[in-house]
């Protein structure tokens, strides 16, 4: 058996709370239900150590990790009776482009610093990976914001010998994954495009804070279809809308309409809906166990295995 994986995580919300938890519940029981890889490079769903959390939420901070996932605004279920406590505190947080330094120092030990927060804090984003990267630790960027897809740091990543992944989760089973999948059908049948759109609505903080920094979350949607040359021009996407009332779930619409032979039309609609920090989840813990690996092998930079499971990774539009 593989040597646990020590995990730093930036963020306690509701991804960090499906992560958490999961873990916990796929130890516990050796279900395999939901998992994309069961083991990866050797390391088991269960080899995960999480070893330091950080927050700016006031009632997180100081607060265990098991405890801080369920505080509000968090609204992802609890999947079990009992979840025992971690030993992990959680600490103050960066809110602007300083403290690097102290939050290096606090990542002492760590082999993965997993980025959770919300996105829109590009410079925020940017400087918990310097820290990551003063602490020899690989960095996984699971928000929108440019941090792989930046040169310097992706160089600087690749001097000091270290992995960095990134940028944006392509979930398990999200609407970008599967509008991109029926796009890819289409052509491969024969049909030809005439338009398409896609909403997506969620009850998550994260998307609360997508409606108002939603900029570099559209591109990164445009990035994940951007592979069809065929959609180019004729995908919509609309702004996110966010419904408290939805909680963690997520609910897509996906329209396409297209032609057929003789130019005869076809018509389709999905709906999608999930729980949006589960199919977050699904993907991340790959994500960790891929940086642990070349981090192990010392394999610095990108890591090209992780593309499938990204939006943007290098060499995408920022």
């Amino acid at each position: 058996m593989s040597e646990a994986v020590k995990v730093a995580v930036i963020g306690t919300g509701n991804n960090i709370s499906a992560l958490v938890q999961g873990i916990a519940l796929y130890r516990a029981t050796g279900s395999l239900v939901g998992i994309r890889t069961p083991v990866l490079d050797g390391l088991g769903v269960g080899d995960i150590e999480f070893m330091a959390a950080f927050a700016i939420s006031p009632e997180k901070i100081g607060r265990d990790l098991t405890e801080a996932i369920f505080l509000p605004p968090n609204n992802f279920p609890r999947l079990a009776a009992g979840l025992p406590l971690s030993g992990v505190t959680v600490r103050r947080g960066l809110t602007d482009a300083t403290g690097a330094e102290r939050v290096a120092q606090e990542l002492a030990g760590a082999e993965v610093v997993l980025y959770a927060a919300p996105s829109g804090r590009p410079e925020t984003a940017r400087s918990y990976a310097e820290a990551a990267l003063r602490a020899g630790a690989a960095f996984i960027n699971t928000t929108s914001d440019p941090v792989a897809r930046e040169r310097l740091c992706l160089d600087r990543f690749v001097t000091a010998g270290l992995p960095l992944l990134g940028d944006d989760l392509a979930s398990q089973f999200g609407t970008s994954v599967v509008h991109s999948a029926l796009l890819r059908l289409l052509a491969e049948r024969g049909l030809t495009l005439t338009s398409s759109y896609q909403v997506n609505l969620g009850g998550t903080e994260d998307f609360r804070n997508l409606v108002e920094h939603g900029n570099t979350k559209l591109q990164s949607k445009l990035n994940a279809l951007a592979a069809d040359a065929a959609a180019a021009g004729r995908v919509q996407l609309a702004p996110l809308g966010y419904l408290p009332h939805l909680k963690s779930h997520k609910v897509a619409h996906i329209s396409i309409e297209a032609q057929a032979w003789d130019g005869t039309p076809v018509s389709l609609d999905v709906k999608l809906k999930v729980h949006d920090p589960s199919d977050a989840a699904g993907v991340t813990i790959d994500l960790i166990r891929m940086a642990a690996s070349a981090l192990r092998q010392r394999r610095a930079g990108y890591p090209a295995e992780a593309t499938a499971l990204l939006k943007s990774p290098p060499g995408t539009p920022a």
